[in-house]
């Protein structure tokens, strides 16, 4: 049983690297058959209808199934460690969803001519990819994905509770993980309906996430996130204006 939970949480891992590249394509729009601006196009109305509910399904699953009261009774039906493997699974079938059934609006709101600034836009986008993928190594990639837990069941060890730290791009902000989503959805030298649509929209999802997210890391180390969030910018390097309650 150990081994399979070593299994299963490396296929949930393979999953989860393989949507992450394609996602990596289908926004940036190279690579892959399925991009968000490819594909039959249909009325406008019914493409915002589809992609809202594809969107509203993704983050419904990253929101319901983070929040520590739905892990209390999941983990009733779940092993607990392979409750972070079955996340990263959801996540990414959800993602695999959204992006195979996307409804392209390949019309174009901006478009910036060949040169300087089309190639600084790039840029962005890969710094964008980067900054996602460095974050999730400076908080421990390896426990974010699962792997670490069902590892520690193998070898019948105790993961040790998280402590709190800020490493590197978390002195300056809070949450660069998320700003790097959103650098990279944003920077785009060819701006379509559909991906903007899709930048708006993740980025308030966003937003919302992280009032969840901090709410449930003030519940783990209390004063101590108090004072770094009255400290450091949530997505903007720059110090709070105020200070949050």
């Amino acid at each position: 049983m150990r081994w399979l939970a070593v299994i299963y949480g490396v296929f949930a891992y393979a999953v989860f690297f393989v949507t992450f590249l394609w996602s990596t394509a289908f926004v940036g729009g190279f690579a892959v058959a399925k991009t968000i601006d490819s594909g039959p196009t249909g009325p406008l109305g019914a493409a915002l209808f589809v992609n809202t509910l594809l969107l509203g399904v993704f983050a419904a699953q990253h929101s319901v199934m983070a929040r520590p009261a739905f892990k209390d009774w999941w983990t009733r039906v779940v092993p607990p460690p392979v409750e972070r493997s079955t996340y990263v699974l959801a996540a990414s079938l959800a993602l695999l969803l959204l992006m195979s059934q996307w409804r392209p609006m390949p019309e174009v709101v901006w478009s910036v001519p060949a040169g300087p600034a089309t190639t600084a836009l790039w840029a962005l986008f890969w710094f964008g990819w980067a900054t996602v993928l460095l974050s999730t190594f400076l908080i421990n990639h390896f426990d974010l994905f699962g792997l670490r837990q069902v590892w520690a069941y193998r070898r019948r060890r105790e993961i040790p509770p998280s402590d709190f730290c800020t490493p590197l791009f978390y002195r300056v902000v809070r949450h660069p993980l998320y700003l790097g989503f959103i650098i990279t959805f944003f920077a785009a030298p060819t701006m379509s309906q559909g991906r903007l649509f899709f930048a708006i929209v993740t980025t308030a999802y966003v937003l919302i996430a992280i009032q969840l997210e901090e709410h449930d890391l003030i519940t783990v180390f209390g004063d101590r996130y108090r004072d770094y969030r009255a400290k450091v910018g949530m997505l903007l390097p720059v110090p709070p204006l105020r200070r949050p309650r």
